[in-house]
């Protein structure tokens, strides 16, 4: 009696503050009671990243739920696997409006009622015979090893770094933290994780990617110190003879495949401002902050006002004694309530314990990041102002950010002037305001936009002729991202360089993946599959690992040992991508952004949404690739 009461005492607890539109649907699962699913319990409709936990239902609702969801704690699920009509209809209640059918197979998936595997389905020929070398142990390499553990191919990660995680273990600068929800911005085969916040730190997107490579048999599959110097393809024999600096000295081994995971944003982009050399003090790009780097006290300088600035300045704003942001051009910036609000605690209890709450808490993270956007960033031909948004809801959202600028800089009217953007909201990264505005209104804090003409011993002269005296500099310039895996020193069929099939800054992929010429390789995150209107990139990554994946069962299928993309197809492919990329806000007119070549070409983030890309990606087409 006494140990029971502890438990419900726990329960009731954690559901007092549990969101009910998922609490709805564990109840749902547990009872297999329609009344769960009709009124009075539904959840009003709230479009907020974190939206509502009450979900708009009157308080008596709220604790029939509750009382309801003690009561039936400990029973078995009386569902377990929705159908697909329940599926529907139960994404439908629990987000406050209609789901379209075209994502249930997407969320299905998402939400592990359905495998994500590759399958192999006759026995012309054997998984086991085939092996692969997958570059880079960051999140897109855990997520290919462990779809090509299940497949059953043999493999190896050859990781330059001394540990996995990609990413999250090279941006340790302060404030680093994702910018998607974290119970969307996860494997979707790994269990759920103790996220201590909606948008967690650095330090613990490190650890998960370490556990999660750990628990999955992914780090004793890397080569850690290890780095790939070139690749060749052999067509004598259909495999890639690949060279490797390893701790023991370099040498060459040869694979039937070879898998990139190297990521877009992985190279420093590094200024070239005239007297870099000269400076006096401490410089260094935020991707390779010092460890030992102590702000207190120090006249700090920022070059740049992109992502990685708008959360390293409310960072550091606290400890430098003077900090002077430099900006070329000014961002847009979303609020966001909640971002650094804990999780609390009965919702942990309620993740780790509470039949099916997880799966139902990650799909409305994913819902609510994933699509919706989507719609305000298309051109309207017919829209009136173009020169400040591109439709009408685009324009609705400019004045929300507008208001939101406002009311965050107040009386600073100088400061209005210099960050409110001359173009479309959205046209650039998405970015979040974690206190961003607040910072530049510091007595301490000054934004700079004239440009930076020279760099002297003591500091930064700018055209004005002012000199801005500085104890660091700290180039929050971004990343290389035109390269990717070209920087590899990759050759094709025909002794064809990738560098030379993406010369100019102009790198292309069939679905991001995989390049004609260059048979039995595949990248993630390729060019045009970033994302730059919500979503994760995880999800991305495990879209792109799904699809190599099946390529390969396709192949045993078959009995062939080589595949390739069809010219044809790829370059089709890619100009439907540049199409719909006309269509889209990066291409206005005078935009300006690392999303586009220097020619205008959109190369990194794709066009399409989500579930456009994971329809295209789940299965090969018939056609689109030759097997030999």
């Amino acid at each position: 009696m006494g140990d029971s009461a502890v438990r419900v005492t726990g329960v009731r607890e954690a559901v007092e503050t549990a969101d009910l539109r998922v609490l709805l649907m564990s109840l749902h699962h547990v009872t297999g009671d329609e009344r769960w699913l009709s009124a009075p319990f539904l959840p009003r409709k709230d479009v907020r990243i974190i939206a509502d936990e009450a979900s708009g239902l009157p308080r008596e609702v709220a604790e029939e739920i509750r009382d309801a969801a003690v009561a039936c704690w400990g029973l078995p699920p009386a569902i377990d696997v929705p159908d697909d009509d329940r599926m529907m209809r139960m994404m439908a209640v629990c987000l406050g409006h209609e789901v379209p059918r075209e994502y249930l197979g997407m969320m299905q998936e998402e939400m592990g009622f359905v495998s994500r595997d590759a399958v192999v389905t006759s026995s012309k020929s054997s998984p086991e015979s085939f092996d692969a070398l997958v570059v880079g142990a960051g999140p897109s390499g855990i997520a290919m090893s462990v779809r090509l553990q299940r497949l059953g191919i043999r493999h190896v990660i050859v990781e330059k770094s001394t540990s996995v995680g990609g990413v999250w273990r090279e941006n340790i600068y302060p404030g680093c933290a994702v910018d998607t929800p974290n119970h969307s911005y996860s494997f979707s085969f790994a269990p759920p994780n103790r996220w201590s916040r909606f948008f967690a730190p650095q330090p613990e997107l490190r650890d998960y990617m370490q556990r999660t490579a750990d628990e999955f048999g992914v780090t004793p599959r890397v080569r850690f110190g290890t780095e790939v110097v070139a690749a060749r393809w052999d067509d004598r024999d259909g495999r890639w003879e690949v060279d490797v600096d390893a701790p023991d000295g370099r040498r060459t081994e040869r694979y039937r495949f070879l898998i990139t995971a190297i990521g877009q944003l992985h190279v420093p982009k590094q200024p070239t401002i005239p007297g870099l050399e000269s400076f006096a003090g401490e410089s260094f790009h935020t991707a390779r902050w010092p460890a030992s780097f102590d702000a207190r006290g120090k006249r700090i300088g920022v070059i740049g006002t992109g992502a990685t600035s708008m959360q390293v300045v409310p960072a550091i704003v606290d400890e430098a004694a003077a900090l002077s942001v430099f900006q070329r051009s000014p961002q847009w910036a979303r609020p966001v309530g909640r971002y650094h609000d804990p999780i609390p605690e009965g919702v942990q209890w309620l993740l780790d314990n509470y039949p099916y709450y997880a799966q139902w808490y990650r799909f409305t993270m994913t819902w609510r990041f994933a699509d919706g956007l989507h719609p305000y960033i298309q051109k309207d031909p017919a829209w009136e102002h173009p020169e400040r948004s591109v439709n009408n809801k685009n324009d609705a959202h400019r004045d929300e950010m507008v208001r939101h600028l406002r009311s965050e800089l107040g009386d600073r009217d100088d400061l209005i002037e210099k960050c409110l953007p001359d173009y479309p909201p959205y046209g650039k990264r998405i970015l979040l305001d974690n206190g961003w505005f607040a910072a530049l209104r510091r007595p301490h804090v000054d934004l700079v936009t004239e440009r930076i003409d020279r760099i002297v011993p003591s500091g930064i002269v700018t055209d004005d002729g002012t000199t801005h005296d500085l104890d660091t500099l700290v180039f929050a310039t971004g990343f290389e991202v035109t390269q990717m895996a070209s920087r590899l020193d990759i050759t094709g069929r025909g002794g064809v360089n990738l560098a030379h099939v993406w010369a100019d800054e102009n790198p292309w992929a069939y679905l991001g993946i995989t390049v004609p010429g260059f048979p039995n390789m595949f990248f993630l995150q390729g060019p045009n599959t970033g994302l730059g209107h919500g979503g994760s990139a995880i999800f991305q990554s495990e879209c792109q690992a799904r699809h190599i994946t099946a390529c390969i069962a396709r192949m045993v299928d078959r009995g062939s040992d080589v595949i390739e993309v069809e010219e044809s197809v790829a370059r089709d492919n890619v100009a439907a991508t540049d199409a719909a990329h006309e269509r889209m806000i990066w291409t206005h007119p005078g935009m300006s952004t690392y999303y586009r070549n220097r020619h205008g070409r959109v190369v990194t983030v794709m066009p399409w949404r989500l579930v456009d890309y994971w329809q295209m990606t789940h299965d090969p087409v018939p056609g689109a690739y030759r097997f030999r």
